[in-house]
């Protein structure tokens, strides 16, 4: 039961399988003329003559990823590059992607082991993120092991055939999202951690915010994020071609062993270290792409390692999937710190996606035009926000960076939006309110879907005129109307299939790989239904015994039905004590909500627990139910457990696969 209750949704992990293959997306239509003319018309607006990024992407590559797949024990593939480049190989778009989307993922397609400088190599293309391996006096370092154990391990096997083999002494994690840890596993094991043999680094706070970004939100998360990464669209010409970031998430076992060594600890902006013989002059950069990062130089190698601070594409200020704003200020800050700091001293660039940049000159332009893209973003908002401009009218108003960024690849919306992003700094200064009272309390959607189609003649007659905007090629217009439609009447198929062609067709155009795979698979979802497989979570024992047990009752207080319990349960105390740790929390539940708190035991309390964290651990991670761990006597009770049965009782279980574009 406690497995259910606590399911923990990591950063950008979907679990899950594609539902077709490049065979193309169940009931796909052709683009639109006004489709094929918008995507025509990127050809004209972007430097397609410039080839270097070719160049890079397969500079110093000794090997393919070999069969273009990833396999687990059981046979399964869990990694798939195979069918991307089945219907990728052309150099032209087909009239159903964004050029320069096509142009991003066919350079994502460039998979293998790489030479970035001596004694230091990158593993590609394995996953959605890149594995880093340095070589050092006895050893391996390895730098961020993928999302899955499957993944990690093929990526250090290939080192090992074509390189050395040398055992991995230390893993370093650059940040807190699971496509730079989960694999963890996969190129070394709690064992050798324990021993000594490996020693894993990672910034200050990683753990706690590896496990709780998406912990509290995380079923919401999860649902949205099928719809951001299009895990389980086909991979075909009409549906995911990638993400822009990478291809999409493996789909094997993600694993997490806490980190060793703490970077940053002291507060101090940069740390050296020497490990295994390597010198790393570590960045500390929290608050930017995550809330625990750090870039990484090495002088001897005069290489500069920016984690996912500065990646081929704009960045997310606030993911589509959900999570905490970033700070796009602090962000540009970093990037100048690492320009001055280490822009003439590297030779070569590289980060935790996508491909190198060499050469002081561009390195420099690179770190430059990166600052000024996140500064710009959050400079230009503001100046608009203060002249009253609601978010969507700021984003509509910032439709394009300055032309000395919107020319450069690395500065294009593969991943973030300057739309999106725009949006995102509005809401980190102002919130959710735009200021106009009109909009402080409005009607929820099915409701005001309800009114607007009474106020519009009724569902045939917006049918009508949106059938007339559609073949406008207004599909922005069209969906903006369709889901009032859809909301009043999910059954109404002609309403649902209308609006679907409109996402398409949106999606079809869409620059943004998540753009286009949440266009794709709210169209999908519409003409199909919700799938009946492919939801859940990223939860792993590794990630669940990871929670604190402060986040444990945080977590119970989230999905406690506060009504009922309010309702039903009268005022009470219950101390949790852990014999192992000495340590006892007070659980009280009061009004409804859930609180705890660290100390002594309450003497009042209804009920005292006695437990071992590892009992916990077990519970949390699905070894053994809290009703049976308390019936085979685990958990010692003194007081009346009833009241324990009746909180695990009123906890909800979250629906993974909740609605989104039907009520």
């Amino acid at each position: 039961m406690m497995k259910s209750l606590l399911p923990i949704v990591l950063a950008t992990v979907v679990l899950g399988s594609s539902l077709a293959g490049a065979a193309g997306t169940p009931g796909a239509k052709p683009a639109e003329p006004a489709t094929r003319m918008a995507n025509a018309a990127v050809l004209g607006q972007l430097p397609f003559h410039d080839r270097e990024d070719f160049a890079r992407a397969k500079r110093g590559r000794i090997a393919p990823l070999p069969d273009g797949q990833i396999k687990d024990a059981t046979g399964a593939v869990i990694w798939d590059m195979a069918t991307y480049e089945a219907f990728m190989g052309s150099e032209f778009a087909p009239a159903t992607v964004n050029p320069s989307l096509w142009r991003q993922e066919r350079l994502n397609n460039i998979t293998g082991l790489f030479k970035v400088t001596d004694r230091i190599h990158q593993i590609r293309g394995f996953d959605l993120a890149n594995m880093t391996i340095v070589e050092g006096e006895t050893g391996l370092i390895v730098i961020d092991p993928l999302v899955s154990v499957e993944t990690a391990a093929a990526g250090l096997a290939l080192y090992h055939e074509h390189i050395n083999h040398k055992p991995v002494v230390a893993v370093i994690y650059s940040h807190s999202h699971v496509d730079h840890f989960g694999g963890v596993k996969g190129v070394t094991s709690v064992a050798e951690v324990a021993s000594g043999k490996t020693r894993i680094y990672a910034p200050a706070g990683f753990l706690e915010h590896a496990v709780s970004e998406n912990v509290y939100a995380g079923n919401a998360m999860s649902r949205r994020a099928l719809y951001m990464y299009g895990a389980l669209l086909p991979k075909s010409a009409d549906g995911q071609v990638g993400t822009g970031l990478g291809k999409t998430t493996s789909m094997g076992a993600v694993s997490l062993i806490a980190p060793t060594d703490s970077i940053g600890e002291t507060g101090q902006a940069t740390e050296e270290r020497v490990i295994d013989g390597v010198r790393i002059e570590f960045q500390l950069t929290p608050g930017t792409e995550a809330p625990a990062e750090m870039n990484m130089y090495f002088p001897d190698s005069k290489a500069l390692c920016m984690a996912e601070n500065a990646s081929q594409t704009m960045h997310n200020i606030l993911t589509i999937r959900g999570a905490q704003v970033r700070d796009s200020r602090q962000w540009a800050r970093y990037l100048d710190q690492a320009l001055v700091a280490y822009g003439d001293r590297s030779t070569v660039l590289f980060a935790q996606h996508h491909w190198p940049t060499w050469g002081r000159e561009d390195i420099r332009a690179y770190l430059a035009d990166q600052r000024d893209m996140y500064q710009y973003i959050h400079d230009q908002t503001l100046r608009l926000l203060n002249q009253g401009l609601t978010p969507l009218e700021i984003a509509d108003t910032l439709k394009s960076l300055p032309p000395g960024l919107a020319q450069k690849w690395y500065a294009r919306g593969y991943y973030g939006t300057l739309s999106h992003n725009v949006r995102a700094v509005y809401q980190r200064y102002m919130g959710f309110y735009d200021g106009n009272p009109a909009n402080l309390d409005p009607l929820p959607p099915q409701a005001v879907a309800r009114h607007y189609v009474k106020f519009m003649g009724g569902a045939a007659a917006v049918l009508a005129k949106a059938r007339e905007s559609f073949a406008n090629g207004e599909y922005r217009w069209v969906a903006e109307v369709m889901k009032h439609v859809v909301f009043d009447d999910p059954d109404n198929t002609d309403a649902r299939e209308l609006l679907a062609d409109a996402l398409e067709q949106m999606g079809y155009q869409a620059e943004s790989g998540t753009w286009r795979n949440a266009m794709l698979m709210g169209a999908f979802e519409l003409r199909n239904g919700i799938p009946d497989t492919g939801g859940g979570t990223s939860a792993s024992p590794d990630t669940l015994t990871a929670m604190t047990i402060d986040m444990f009752f945080d977590y119970m207080g989230i999905r406690l039905n506060g009504p009922f319990a309010a309702q039903l349960l009268p005022e009470f105390n219950i101390n949790w004590t852990f014999v192992d740790l000495e340590q006892t929390h007070v659980m009280t539940l009061r009004n409804g909500a859930l609180t705890h708190r660290v100390g002594e035991p309450d003497p009042e309390a209804k009920l005292t627990l006695y437990l071992t964290r590892s009992v916990l651990d077990d519970i949390l991670s699905g070894e053994i139910g809290f009703l049976e761990a308390m019936r085979q006597g685990l958990i010692e009770m003194d007081g009346k457990p009833v009241l324990l049965v009746m909180v695990i009782l009123l906890q909800d279980v979250f629906d993974p696969l909740f609605n989104i574009v039907t009520p």
